[in-house]
């Protein structure tokens, strides 16, 4: 089969991987749309070293699994956990010490023909929910995992750092929640998106210190970082949204003197998303910027490093 392999930080197109025997336990989907995300530009970059096909962010067909699934559209967990490990049993599956992480850890990836993952693992798409929409279930699902952190009221002041594809998700599930939301960038046409549906925005630089409750990071640069922790208030919440390759540098010293609670923040719920995307609570189909087929995978994946653009999909079936 076709797919997009990285090693040694090289990203090429092969046309002879095999297809893979799903194990026990598990199904093999044949891959429909999938989604060029951060963290696969970051993989490129050195994030992780990892070697195999890219991609998280899919939608497919079952082709072999249990019978109820077979033929159907369906979305996958990324993370594959082991059932039996502290985590695991402690309810904490996305934290498994032996799990694997599709195309990103010991799993390959969803840019190519087929994948495998465990049964557990698949959600079946609503009828009305395009195959185009369903390819955000994953990074929806990441913005909401917000909420399963932090507690949010409407008296809340929550500022979102990064106009960008995970700012304009996270920015509208939290606009679902009442609070007091202002998203901030630096392009205006992204910005404007986010104002057509109500959500305030501003410019970055324009920021007020020690005004918010919580602030989250999502543009995956130290000065998203450094803007989002200077705007919080003494006693406020640091939520770090982003991953990327490289150090960060911050004074340790006011996080303690303020009293800073910092948050990680990765993996979600998808019955949730899916649900907001069915409903059209979330909009997607404006993030999306352009199309290529898995042949012209490397093109994809330069446009989706060009400065400025958002959503790039690869349409695995031609």
């Amino acid at each position: 089969m076709k797919g997009l392999w990285l090693e040694n930080n090289q990203l090429q197109l092969r046309t002879d991987i095999p297809i893979p025997e799903p194990p026990p336990g598990e199904s093999l989907v044949r891959v429909l749309r999938a989604g060029i995300c951060n963290t696969d530009l970051e993989l490129l970059r050195g994030y992780y070293p990892y070697t195999g096909i890219l991609g998280h962010e899919f939608v497919g067909v079952v082709e072999q699994g249990p019978q109820d699934l077979i033929n159907r559209r369906v979305v996958g967990e990324i993370n594959a956990a082991c059932g039996h490990c502290r985590f695991c049993l402690s309810g904490q599956p996305t934290h498994c010490e032996n799990r694997t992480v599709l195309g990103i850890v010991n799993r390959h990836g969803a840019f190519a023909e087929y994948l495998c993952l465990p049964i557990n693992n698949l959600h079946l798409v609503p009828d009305d929910v395009s195959t185009e929409a369903a390819t955000f279930t994953e990074p929806v699902a990441a913005a909401l995992e917000i909420q399963q952190q932090v507690s949010l009221s409407a008296n809340d002041r929550v500022l979102v750092v990064g106009d960008g594809k995970l700012g304009q998700l996270v920015a509208q599930t939290l606009a679902l929640t009442g609070c007091d939301l202002l998203v901030v960038g630096r392009h205006q046409d992204k910005l404007a998106h986010l104002q057509s549906k109500g959500i305030k925005t501003g410019l970055a630089d324009a920021v007020t210190e020690r005004a918010f409750d919580i602030s989250v990071e999502c543009t995956g640069n130290p000065e998203g970082f450094a803007t989002a922790r200077r705007a919080l208030r003494p006693r406020g919440t640091l939520v770090l949204k982003s991953t990327y390759a490289g150090l960060l540098s911050l004074d340790a010293s006011s996080l303690v003197v303020d009293e800073i609670t910092l948050i990680g923040s990765r993996c979600g719920p998808f019955t949730p998303a899916l649900d907001l995307l069915a409903t059209g609570q979330v909009d997607v189909e404006p993030l999306i910027q352009a199309r290529y087929p898995l042949t012209e995978g490397l093109a994809a994946f330069a446009k989706a490093q060009t400065k400025g653009v958002l959503k790039v999909l690869l349409e695995i079936e031609e």
